[in-house]
This record gives structure tokens, C-alpha cells and sequence, in this order.
């Protein structure tokens, strides 16, 4: 029987705030773990500096635990062609904005250095999507006091972290936001929703499992833990907060959308992620097989969002969002949790009092 992750992090709630890369802030993973939950920073695209202060920043706001993601991934050295191509194919939607394409400074951050800036900050929560930790790097971290949490699309990829000594793991449905954190086999046949994947992970593991993928209020909290689940990861539904550092586009993008606005995409990053059907999207479906793969097209896509936020176009945004994301709840992070926690105590009683008739 697998410990109490609750317990083990000293938080009241069952409730992660799903670490988002580019779209959450010191001050939403503060603002979570304040209200009894867990906060979380979406370091992946942060260099060590920046991920320095904005770890001290959720310190100067709280005393209470938090996280921090990285995406695992080697830099990679994709040669001149591929990038030429992929820059002629984005050159048109770059002069709807007034912009020529250029070959960014860098195609990433360096993995090896944010790893050990990680270890350096020993937040209480390290979680990791994309790839896979060796077993000397989970320990690594254990050492300085920091719960491992992998990210995994099947059961084979949860027992895969397992297997290298993670303290729990993430299983992330295929209804989840963002982008997929599969890294084992091919990203279509990991397309498990999180009803399917969540008690499978559970029967298959002997650690914590967190659900993730659709998860919206108290009712899904509820049938999370049902499944097995100790906690959940909530991402598109902290989306709309105040303290997300999202556009106002995007914003008003997500309080507009339907439960059938979202796909998969390869279009803005080059690694299939789940956001809401926009212009962009639509302009380069033909050419989705051909991108280079993250995070070269990534890279070269960035300048084009940064500048499309900027314009307030929605059109040239990754809009990332759930197949939750029509009921999303735009107010502070606080009410939410608060809401939130309401409804899952509601929905456990009332579980209760159906199983005892």
C-alpha cells in the first residue's frame, strides 16, 4: 500500500495546480499552496536564474510547500536545411504580424543546469514530463529533501518511473491541456483517457498516483480518488485566474470556448499538445507531419506568439486548454481552491450516502 502523499507533503487539500510552463506565475503557485494546496512553477523554458527567483518570490508570498517542473530533454543540433524549411513555412503567418522569422539565440535551456538548480532550491515537490530521470538523479534530489513526481501517458511509463525510484507519479489523460508528456512509444497509442489510465496506474504501481486531464471541480476530485487516485493535477482550470500571467487574448479565448474547440497540435512546437482550434492551427494542418520536432519549432515559433500577445491576436496564440476548458471559473486562485474544495467535500458525501443505502 503506497504512503499518503498528503501527508507526506503537509498539505489539507488533494488538489495540485498543474504546472504551466509560459502561463503561471509566483504568484498562482503561492496562492494555491497558501489556500491548502499545491503550487506549482512551470520552470521548463525558465533559465536557473530565472528559476531562482521565482522561487524565492513564492517563498516571500508563503511559508507553505510548492513545486517545481522541468521538461527533460537534450539540446538538440537540428542542421541548417530543417531549419530553413520550417522558417519558409512560418514566414507568411510572421508577415500577418509585421515580422521576418529569424534563427533564435537557443533552442532550449540546458537540462544539465536547471537539474542542478533544482536540487540547489529543494523545493518540496521536483516533477518532470517529457522524458524519463535516471535513478541517480531521482536520488539526487531525494537527497536534498525534494518528492520526484514523473509524468506518465500509459501504465508502461508510470512503471518506468517507478522502476528508477520516483515518490509518486502524474498520469496525465489524454483530455489534459498542453502538451503530452509521452516518452515512451508512439504518442498516438498513448492517447489513454484519464478514467482508463488512472486505476490501471494504481493496480500497476506500489507509489502514489495523481490524476490529470479533465479535471474541473469537486465531482472530479471525487471520482479521481474513487479511481484510486490520491490527489489530482488541475491545469486549465487555474488558467483564467487573475494571477495566471496569460494574455488578455488568451484569456478571453478560454472563457469563449466549447467543450469541442480543442485538438491535438504539432504546429506551434513541434510536440502534440492539446489547445484551442485557432487560425494558425488551422492555416498549417497540411504541413503538421513536416515540423521539426520540439523544441526547434518551439523556438521558432516563440517570437511569433510573444508578438501576437502583444497585439492582442489570438489568431497566432498556442492557445493551450483541456477538453475541461468550457467550464473554466475566471476568479482569484484562492476562491477557487476554496470552491473547489467545497465541491469535492459535497461529492464525497454524497458518494457516501449512495454507497450506504
Amino acid at each position: 500500500m503506497s504512503y499518503s502523499l498528503l501527508q507526506r507533503l503537509l498539505i489539507t487539500l488533494p488538489i495540485v495546480q498543474g504546472p504551466m510552463t509560459g502561463a503561471d506565475s509566483p504568484a498562482l503557485a503561492a496562492a494555491v499552496s497558501a489556500a491548502g494546496g499545491l503550487g506549482m512553477l512551470g520552470c521548463g523554458m525558465r533559465s536557473p536564474a530565472a528559476m531562482a527567483e521565482a522561487a524565492a518570490a513564492v517563498r516571500q508570498l508563503t511559508d507553505r510547500p510548492f513545486g517545481m517542473n522541468l521538461f527533460v530533454q537534450a539540446t538538440p543540433t537540428p542542421d541548417a536545411a530543417t531549419v530553413q524549411a520550417a522558417l519558409q513555412r512560418l514566414a507568411p503567418l510572421y508577415a500577418e504580424l509585421g515580422l521576418t522569422p529569424e534563427v533564435p539565440a537557443q533552442w532550449c535551456e540546458d537540462f544539465g543546469a536547471q537539474l542542478d538548480a533544482l536540487v540547489a532550491l529543494r523545493p518540496a515537490v521536483a516533477s518532470f514530463t517529457f522524458g524519463i530521470l535516471t535513478a541517480a538523479q531521482v536520488a539526487r534530489l531525494q537527497a536534498v529533501g525534494s518528492l520526484v513526481v514523473g509524468t506518465a501517458t500509459t501504465v508502461a511509463e508510470a512503471q518506468a518511473w517507478a522502476a528508477v525510484g520516483a515518490d509518486a507519479v502524474c498520469a496525465s489523460g489524454m483530455e489534459a491541456g498542453g502538451h503530452r508528456g509521452t516518452f515512451l512509444g508512439d504518442f498516438r497509442s498513448s492517447l489513454v483517457g484519464t478514467l482508463a489510465l488512472v486505476p490501471q496506474c494504481v493496480d500497476a504501481l506500489d507509489i502514489p498516483v495523481i490524476a490529470a486531464g479533465g479535471i474541473m471541480d469537486g465531482r472530479g476530485i471525487a471520482a479521481a480518488q474513487a479511481l484510486g487516485a490520491q490527489a489530482v493535477q488541475m491545469g486549465t482550470a487555474f488558467l483564467t485566474c487573475p494571477e495566471s500571467s496569460i494574455s488578455p487574448a488568451y484569456r478571453q479565448a478560454l472563457v469563449q470556448a466549447k467543450d469541442t474547440d480543442t485538438r491535438l497540435t504539432r504546429i506551434f512546437s513541434g510536440r502534440p499538445a492539446r489547445g484551442i482550434v485557432n487560425p494558425m492551427m488551422q492555416a498549417m494542418a497540411a504541413d503538421e507531419a513536416n515540423v521539426p520536432a520540439y523544441p526547434v519549432q518551439n523556438a521558432l515559433t516563440g517570437a511569433l506568439r510573444r508578438a501576437a500577445a502583444a497585439q492582442g491576436r489570438s489568431s497566432h496564440l498556442s492557445l493551450w486548454a483541456g477538453q475541461g476548458v468550457a467550464a473554466v471559473r475566471p476568479q482569484p486562485a484562492a476562491q477557487l481552491v476554496a470552491a473547489l474544495a467545497e465541491e469535492w467535500r459535497a461529492a464525497c458525501r454524497q458518494l457516501s450516502a449512495a454507497t450506504a443505502h
